[in-house]
């Protein structure tokens, strides 16, 4: 079984993954552990090797669970077949799950630096509903709607 999960930040995208991971064992790869430089906050890799190395992770292995807010990245993924799930639970509950985010040690190394970041966040959150590209709402919606494989858009936590 293969799952790709896409949401705008504070979705619910890791937490999910997560879930399915501990039923069925499948490995889960965050997105931002590939475009970002290690160690470093905020520091894009080349874009080229993050593809290479994103079509490597996934042809190493049958089953797998992805979770981003990469359309593009995502996309890459979807020629592999495995079912999107594009979560889509509103500004409000994105805000409130990154407000109370516990600490991501591979994103940063201290809880308080983490906090530092998150004003930012939360404008990040905000700007998903406005802006265009493959990390918002009309990138992740083109991306689902183009999708002919399977597929479910989850608008709240409950489902």
């Amino acid at each position: 079984m293969r799952t790709a999960i896409l949401g705008n930040s504070g979705s619910g995208k890791s937490t999910l993954a997560r879930k399915l991971a501990a039923a069925d064992g499948r490995p889960v790869l965050d997105l931002d552990t590939l475009v970002w430089e290690p160690g470093q906050v905020a520091v894009p890799r080349d874009p080229a090797a993050v593809r290479s190395d994103l079509a490597a992770w996934l042809d190493a292995r049958e089953h797998w669970i992805i979770e981003g807010c990469y359309g593009d990245l995502i996309a890459v993924a979807l020629a592999r077949q495995p079912e999107l799930i594009f979560l889509n639970p509103g500004e409000a509950v994105c805000r409130r799950h990154c407000e109370s985010r516990p600490h991501e040690p591979h994103k940063y190394p201290t809880q308080a630096e983490q906090n530092e970041k998150l004003g930012f966040l939360l404008e990040w959150v905000t700007g998903y509903y406005h802006r265009d590209g493959p990390m918002s709402l009309r990138g992740h919606r083109e991306v689902f709607d183009r999708y002919t494989g399977p597929k479910r858009e989850l608008t709240s936590a409950a489902e």
